[in-house]
């Protein structure tokens, strides 16, 4: 905006209160017109970005314009949250068994889903599965996609200053008007204390606010590409694995855990030893059980003691880079003391309800156990 006088005194007096830019970080001057919110073509866009920038421009133009399309972006996140719907109904990581028995080819699920569709398509182990994964992979292209060829732009357009030299250029915006007797320095004081961020070039003024706001989506979609590559890492490179041990008793981490994908690499210290030194609980006033802990011991390859904590609910034991989780309780064994000898651990297995509710033992799980 420029005023036809200026009053060079109060202009003094001004500059002395409030220190104005003079210079903006992108100058583009134009006599004739356009204003700040000139749009500027796609095709004369420049846009950075280092080597995922370099790479996408070799991707053909029509193919991303595809990709950031934003139906094909809703429906490939719906159909993920559909596939992890599907995962919490399916039970996930049992034997083949076991899906034979419960999706049958005689009597198939909604009158065709039987385990075929489980083990065919991965379901049974649904966050690592190709077709999940793929879905992530196809999700995250697009959102680099529309982050790369519409919102850097829309930042970059939002940066470029334009101060408009002639008062028919300034009439032709959609908001003008005439302040005869206003100065520069005034409007850029009122501007400042409305919040926009002021810059002077002569007798010329460009002022603006929300820039930040543009760079929003950018964040938005940063924030997506992490959380899926954190998802992707979890599924296809950990392992995860669960045992009752009683007190008093050991386990190999190795031999506990098992590989959830194709990236999951065991490290040194599946080798160690847990030794569950004694198990304990709280109870509330009211008897029920409020907290119950695990001491616990661990053992290198050559005996020696590295790391001994005693676990509780959401305060587990973390070592060499895997993790041990305290979830449950429950009676294994019945250990007796004879002499001062022992323990001896004698095993036990849950009582069983027939037709009549009479308590009976199940000799088959007994001998399992």
């Amino acid at each position: 905006m420029k005023t036809s006088k200026e009053s060079s005194s109060k202009s003094k007096n001004l500059s002395k209160k409030i220190v104005l830019s003079e210079k903006a970080p992108v100058l583009s001057e134009e006599g004739g017109g356009g204003g700040a919110n000139e749009e500027v073509p796609a095709k004369a866009r420049s846009v950075g970005g280092g080597g995922l920038g370099l790479l996408l421009k070799r991707v053909p133009r029509k193919v991303l314009a595809v990709l950031a399309n934003l139906p094909l972006a809703l429906g490939e996140m719906f159909t993920i949250a559909g596939l992890m719907a599907l995962g919490t109904i399916i039970d996930q990581g049992e034997a083949p068994d076991f899906y034979f028995q419960k999706y049958p080819e005689d009597n198939p699920v909604l009158g065709f889903f039987t385990w075929r569709w489980v083990l065919t398509l991965g379901f049974d182990h649904m966050y690592s599965s190709p077709v999940f994964l793929g879905m992530l992979v196809l999700l995250a292209a697009s959102l680099m996609a529309c982050t790369y060829t519409t919102q850097i732009p829309l930042v970059k357009v939002a940066k470029r200053w334009n101060f408009l030299q002639s008062a028919e250029a300034i009439r032709k915006q959609e908001f003008s008007d005439s302040l005869p007797r206003a100065s520069v320095q005034d409007l850029g004081v009122v501007l400042m204390g409305a919040g926009y961020e002021v810059f002077l070039k002569g007798p010329s003024l460009y002022a603006f606010k929300g820039l930040a706001g543009r760079f929003a989506p950018i964040g938005v979609h940063l924030a997506m590409l992490l959380i899926m590559a954190g998802g992707t890492l979890s599924a296809t490179g950990s392992f995860r694995g669960s045992v009752t041990v009683p007190q008093g008793l050991n386990f190999v981490v190795g031999d506990v855990l098992g590989p959830s994908g194709f990236l999951s690499t065991p490290t040194d210290a599946f080798n160690t030893e847990v030794h569950v030194n004694r198990f304990s609980m709280d109870y509330y006033e009211s008897g029920e059980v409020s907290q119950f802990h695990t001491d616990l011991s661990l053992y290198d390859i050559n005996g020696k003691e590295v790391m001994r904590k005693t676990i509780s609910v959401n305060d587990p034991l973390r070592y060499g880079g895997f993790t041990i989780y305290q979830t449950d309780w429950s009676f294994s064994a019945l250990q007796i003391l004879k002499d001062d000898e022992g323990p001896f651990n004698l095993a036990m297995a849950p009582l069983k309800l027939n037709w009549r509710q009479e308590a009976f033992w199940d000799l088959s799980t007994c001998w399992r156990s």
